[in-house]
């Protein structure tokens, strides 16, 4: 005697959580487009009125491309970002060294304090910019150092080391300690193993933490205004002085190229900081 096979009853999902889970997704579409749009629109305002002909920025009258044009003759913003740059790369250059040198010392060694050093060398990410400032400040008039560019380049050190060391250490502890071990006992030096295992590894956690304090030190305003000395302007702070009187067009299109930069180059550090994941 045979017996008859039903199929299984198809599920009835009930409409109140058809419902739901549709009013739960735009809920989150609409969350999202809120967020991106309060971070991101006043970007595309500027950007929008970087290409105003009108020299107040709440007039239009018109597209033009003259205040980028005019940014590359102005003497004073070209005086000023050459300074930028000047203190970003002295700063990440030493800071990448030192950093690196900090990373694989504090990652291989162990010596007595060793968890005070590490909680201190990382302060400088959790401290306030303004008390890192006034910190510098009264250690240069302390030891009677006078104010120049000079004195910018190792206030913006103290920072980007943290950042570079940080980015290091989390590559380095990614990597196979067996590999620096066999080429000891292969014959290789201490300095050779570093030189030719260690830091070939190392080299994308580098480039990207390099990148990433490349950027902060290019954008930092507050400890370049506190231990700058006269005549020694960086970019932040040319812009500073100039939007005391008004935002005027040429200032929004020199931020809308900082915009793109800035982006471009913290771009080139997640690229980089995926290709070392991979």
């Amino acid at each position: 005697m045979t017996q008859s096979i039903q199929p299984p009853e198809e599920t009835v999902i009930p409409d109140s959580l058809g419902s739901k889970s549709k009013f739960s997704f735009s809920w989150q579409i609409g969350f999202t487009a809120i967020m991106f749009g309060f971070m991101y629109l006043p970007i595309a305002v500027l950007a929008f009125y970087s290409f105003n002909q009108s020299a107040y920025s709440a007039n239009w009258k018109g597209f033009t491309l003259d205040w980028y044009m005019k940014l590359f003759s102005d003497v004073r913003i070209l005086s000023s970002l050459q300074n930028s740059l000047i203190v970003a790369f002295c700063a990440v250059g030493a800071s990448a060294i030192l950093g690196t040198l900090m990373a694989v010392g504090l990652a291989k060694y162990k010596f007595r304090g060793k968890s005070l050093y590490l909680g201190v060398s990382y302060l400088p990410l959790i401290i306030p910019d303004i008390a890192i400032a006034v910190a510098t400040l009264v250690f240069l008039a302390v030891f009677a150092i006078p104010l120049n560019l000079w004195t910018i380049v190792a206030a913006h050190i103290v920072f980007c080391l943290a950042y570079i060391a940080l980015v290091v250490s989390t590559r380095l502890a990614d990597l196979d300690p067996h590999l620096e071990e066999a080429a000891l006992d292969l014959g290789a030096t201490p300095f050779n193993a570093f030189m030719q295992v260690l830091l070939p590894q190392l080299l994308p956690g580098i480039v990207s933490g390099c990148l990433l304090a490349f950027v902060l030190s290019m954008d930092d305003f507050l400890i370049a205004s506190f231990t700058a000395g006269s005549g020694f302007n960086t970019l932040p702070m040319e812009i500073f002085s100039r939007i005391r009187t008004g935002v005027k067009p040429d200032i929004n299109a020199l931020s809308v190229i900082l915009i793109v930069m800035s982006g471009l180059v913290a771009f080139l550090a997640e690229f980089w900081r995926y290709k070392s994941e991979k």
